[in-house]
């Protein structure tokens, strides 16, 4: 059937789809959707998953979209999701800031008081210069052109270091079975190393990221405390990470 070839196309290109957008993008129900996603399932062509179906063609590292493109991708998204972030942010914490174009957000909204900020991005080391009171370590190590992020086993060695109470951290990648995920293997064991390292993980992640699994694992939704979403995130997914044990803050317009 034509529809069950599109729509395996679609599974395959984002990774993993809900079943309400399915029936949104194919124009019918969602039952008829379930019997679609049973049967490419029994044609071991796909898997299905909570509320939906993920591609089971094999994964390939994604290329690293350049910095400048990020930056601009999602503005009013990041913008209110750093600015919730901010918020939990108080004077004398030592916080990571990773070397996402979100945390790179958070650094310019951070006010010019007393607090350490330990990072892996060029970017946040520059923008953070201009603040006289934060104090900025730099993990160092081999850096990425297209992110101007340091990875490698450089980067983890400094990260083994230290210890801060905060760490702030995206992703390209939220799935409800599978965890967060990156684009790339280096950037994800850089990541798994601020996870290990904090008392309190702050997941920075617009709705776009959810449902979608990208080619590296980082690691489970148990290692994430909370997480800070745009204010266009569907109640049902917050509802569904509440349910992981992840406190969700929503930011507002």
């Amino acid at each position: 059937m034509e529809r069950r070839q599109r729509l395996l196309e679609v599974v395959n290109q984002r990774k993993s789809v809900r079943v309400s957008e399915l029936a949104k993008l194919f124009s019918v129900t969602d039952e008829t959707i379930r019997r679609d996603l049973e049967k490419l399932e029994t044609e071991k062509k796909l898997a299905r998953s909570h509320g939906g179906a993920v591609s089971i063609a094999p994964a390939q590292e994604e290329p690293e979209i350049p910095v400048q493109e990020r930056e601009v991708m999602y503005v009013d998204e990041k913008r209110e999701i750093a600015q919730e972030a901010v918020k939990h942010i108080v004077k004398s914490d030592k916080i990571l800031l990773d070397a996402s174009t979100t945390a790179w957000y958070v650094a310019r909204n951070l006010p010019n008081q007393v607090m350490t900020v330990l990072t892996n991005s060029l970017k946040v080391e520059l923008e953070l210069s201009k603040k006289s009171n934060i104090t900025v370590i730099s993990t160092g190590g081999t850096l990425q052109g297209r992110s101007l992020s340091y990875v490698g086993p450089l980067t983890e060695r400094a990260l083994d270091l230290f210890h801060v109470n905060k760490a702030f951290i995206s992703c390209k990648g939220i799935h409800m079975d599978y965890g967060i995920s990156e684009s790339n293997e280096q950037e994800a064991h850089v990541k798994q190393k601020m996870i290990e390292m904090t008392d309190t993980v702050y997941i920075l992640a617009d709705h776009h990221k959810f449902h979608q699994q990208a080619f590296a694992h980082v690691a489970s939704l148990d290692k994430v405390s909370r997480m800070i979403t745009d204010s266009k995130a569907e109640e049902s997914d917050i509802l569904l990470l509440q349910e992981a044990g992840i406190e969700v803050m929503k930011a507002f317009q």
